[in-house]
C-alpha cells in the first residue's frame, strides 16, 4: 500500500558532492537515481527539485562581490546543470525522465508548464524541475513548495544528510532531541528552522505536508513511500 501518489522530492546540490569540495559524485549520483527509479517503478508519481549549490550559491556569490541579482541567476543556472545531470543519469538507466526550465532554455530543456509537467507525471515520466522560480531573491526551497503546490502533490521530501528536525544541530549537539511529528505552528513556536519563510509559509497555507529525512540512507525514500515512519512530520 503506497503512502503517497504524487511527490516532490527536494535535493540539495550541495547532496551531490558527498565527499567532494564540489562538483557531483557519480556514485552519489548514482545510488540516488536508483532510489528514485524503484519508487517510480512501484507506481508513485516523482517530481525532483535539485539545487545548485554543488556549483554556486548566489547568497555565497554577495560575500565575494557579486551582485545579488546576477548571484542568483548564476544560482539558478546551476541547478540546470544539475537537472541535465539527473536527467541524462536517468536516461542511461532507460527510465523516462523530463527537465523543466523555470525560464527558457531550448534546446537545453523544456520551458516549464504546469499542464505538461502534470501530463509527464501521468505518464510515469520522473519530472524535473530545475531553474528555481525562475526570479532572484527566492530559494529552491520556495521553488519546491511552489511546484509541489502546482502539480498537487501529496507531499513534499526534503532529502537531507541528517534524519529528521532536531531541537538544535544534531552534528553539533548531542543532546539535541529529534521530532517525529511537528506541526507548522509548533514549528513556528520552537523557531525551527525546517525551510525558508516564504516556502513554510507556502506549504502551511496550502496544507501541504512537509516530510525531513535523511536521503543518503539507502532504502529510505521506499520506506517512506511505503508508509514507515522515517525522519520527521510536518503537517497542520
Amino acid at each position: 500500500m503506497l503512502a503517497y501518489k504524487r511527490i516532490l522530492l527536494k535535493l540539495s546540490g550541495e547532496a551531490l558532492m558527498a565527499g567532494r569540495s564540489h562538483g557531483i559524485d557519480p556514485r552519489r549520483l548514482n545510488d540516488y537515481i536508483d532510489e528514485v527509479i524503484e519508487v517510480n517503478q512501484s507506481g508513485v508519481q516523482v517530481a525532483i527539485v535539485i539545487g545548485g549549490g554543488n556549483i554556486f550559491r548566489g547568497i555565497s556569490g554577495v560575500e565575494e562581490g557579486y551582485d545579488r541579482v546576477k548571484g542568483d541567476y548564476m544560482g539558478m543556472l546551476a541547478t540546470v546543470i544539475n537537472g541535465l545531470a539527473l536527467e541524462s543519469a536517468f536516461h542511461s538507466k532507460k527510465a523516462a525522465a523530463k527537465l523543466f526550465t523555470a525560464f527558457r532554455m531550448e534546446p537545453v530543456a523544456e520551458f516549464y508548464s504546469r499542464n505538461n509537467a502534470i501530463e509527464a507525471l501521468e505518464k510515469g515520466q520522473i519530472v524535473i524541475f530545475s531553474g528555481g522560480t525562475g526570479n532572484p531573491f527566492f530559494t529552491t526551497d520556495t521553488a519546491s513548495s511552489l511546484r509541489a503546490v502546482e502539480i498537487n502533490a501529496d507531499v513534499m521530501l526534503k532529502g537531507t544528510r541528517v534524519d529528521g528536525v532536531y531541537t538544535g544541530d544534531p552534528e553539533k549537539d548531542p543532546d539535541a532531541e529529534k521530532f517525529d511529528m511537528l506541526t507548522f505552528d509548533e514549528a513556528l513556536e520552537k523557531n525551527l528552522r525546517i525551510l525558508d519563510q516564504t516556502a513554510f509559509t507556502m506549504c502551511r497555507e496550502n496544507e501541504l505536508p512537509v516530510v525531513v529525512f535523511n536521503m543518503n540512507e539507502r532504502g529510505n525514500l521506499k520506506k517512506l513511500i511505503s508508509g514507515e515512519k522515517i525522519g520527521t512530520l510536518v503537517k497542520i
